[in-house]
């Protein structure tokens, strides 16, 4: 008998151990509830809750194929090995299959389940999934990781033009087990319900995240280079969530890419072009967990910005996190977090900028209360790019480039629409007042709206200083 332990690979087509495992034999499949473990890596209700919204669905697609889902509940990952050992015996479980995952918690967690089963008789696979290269394998001259983007892609699309990687192979049912599946709770301990508003505005499956890839890739993304940077529009693929809970694979998102470019990546749409870009930045984050564990263990890629002068400014740290800085596009992009659990790409750079530099607080506050609301938070992809807007990590910002949250409302959402949906109290105001309104005096006396917690020019100044004063890079 087999057994696939599932994490983040929510999903029955293309998924890498589920079909390894299938091939040998019968299976049986694993979920392990780790509220505990949650709570400590801060990982939101909302994505909790779905993550159980979306193994309903794939306990209902397993169904189909005779592959019963079993439920263990531990608290910590210490506990995992008890668990699924446990799970071995009462099924005579001969091999456990399961996809990498490329945290620090997550890759000792593997490790200490691989050792025991080992040590039990029980042979141990692990694959390649949510990645095109595995970790190690795509390194700079000198046999380092790389640490600039740039440099990256170029070698990931040196590999991809030579070979794609492949789609795991479909399932076909197997004969039918005495094994039931388990119930699945509604709610998980220690995360509040999640408001059905949010819930709806992400349903659950396979189906629906395959769904958004073809009117993604269908109607938006001709326009996506351009589109992606505006807020009010919906100009992205939506499908953040799914990728990181592996609703869907970054595989199938290539192959439909290329298929509706007629297999192009550096030619043809400048809009495919752009969104396989976002791929591979997803992909570099993940190397970059695994080359510099030290940003797994909430330190700065560039050691030297550990002595940055991060104020302690808890007034100031609310009032971003509750969206009322007196910075309209700021307080819509904190306000859009809080009531649908995403951002928009652009508006993670401007508010993350804001807090760091203008504020200066330190990133990983800003990390943390991101992971703790967003569906669609991953440590790669959220450190990666907190640290990217703070000027301490890889292939970072220049820490002179400060973005003027004004300046940026006024390029990106010119007509005030997207601040007019999420800060309705400046909705009677017009084109230009709307990204200023302490401009507008008048107007501002008659509006419920904050006055601007810190001026952008000296807040500007005194980050310029802290970054001047930092002790010289080490190389």
């Amino acid at each position: 008998m087999q057994l696939i332990w599932l994490r983040s690979d929510l999903r029955i087509d293309d998924n890498t151990a589920l079909s390894a495992a299938c091939e040998r034999g019968p299976t049986v499949a694993l979920w392990l509830l780790s509220p505990g473990q949650w709570q400590a890596h801060d990982d939101a209700a909302c994505k909790v809750d779905f993550w159980l919204r979306n193994l309903r669905e794939l306990r209902q697609a397993l169904g189909t194929l005779n592959i019963p889902l079993l439920i263990r509940s531990i608290d910590r990952w210490d506990q995992a090995s008890d668990a699924i050992m446990a799970v071995c015996h009462q099924h005579r479980i001969d091999s456990v299959h399961w996809n990498d995952e490329y945290g620090i918690n997550e890759q000792r967690r593997d490790q200490a389940v691989r050792a025991r089963l080992e040590q039990s008789g029980v042979q141990a696979h692990s694959y390649l999934d949510q990645l095109f290269f595995r970790p190690g394998t795509l390194l700079t001259r000198s046999g380092d990781y790389f640490q600039v983007f740039s440099q990256f892609k170029k070698s990931c699309l040196e590999h991809l033009h030579r070979s794609l990687p492949a789609l795991a192979p479909r399932l076909k049912p197997q004969a039918p087990l005495a094994i039931a599946s388990d119930p699945l709770p509604e709610h998980v301990l220690g995360f509040d319900p999640v408001p059905r508003a949010l819930r709806d505005g992400w349903p659950a499956g396979e189906a629906e995240a395959q769904a958004r890839l073809s009117r993604f890739l269908d109607e938006r993304v001709e326009d996506y280079q351009h589109q992606r940077d505006l807020p009010a529009k919906p100009g992205t693929s939506e499908l953040s969530a799914y990728l990181a809970a592996g609703v869907i694979s970054p595989r199938q998102c290539l192959h439909g890419a290329l298929a509706s470019n007629r297999g192009e990546f550096d030619s043809g749409s400048t809009g495919i072009q752009t969104w396989v870009n976002e791929l591979l930045w997803r992909e570099f984050y993940k190397h970059i967990l695994v080359g510099y564990p030290q940003v797994s263990r909430h330190r700065a890629f560039r050691a030297q910005t550990e002595a940055l002068p991060w104020r302690d400014a808890p007034e100031d740290l609310a009032a971003w996190e509750q969206g009322r800085t007196g910075f309209p596009i700021i307080d819509a992009a904190m306000r859009q977090l809080l009531y649908t659990g995403w951002m928009h790409n652009r508006l993670r750079m401007i508010v993350a900028m804001f807090l760091s530099k203008n504020l200066l607080i330190d990133w990983r506050k800003g990390e943390r209360h991101f992971m703790r609301h967003l569906i669609d938070g991953d440590l790669a992809a959220n450190n990666g790019g907190w640290q990217w807007s703070a000027s301490t990590g890889t292939d970072a910002v220049p820490y002179f480039r400060i973005f003027n949250p004004v300046s940026q409302s006024q390029r990106f959402d010119p007509q005030g629409r997207f601040i007019r949906h999420w800060v309705p109290e400046l909705q009677a105001l017009d084109d230009k007042a709307i990204h200023q309104p302490v401009k507008a005096a008048d107007l501002f006396a008659t509006h419920s709206y904050h006055n601007p917690i810190v001026d952008l020019g000296s807040s500007r100044q005194r980050a310029l200083e802290a970054f001047k004063g930092l002790p010289r890079r080490q190389h």
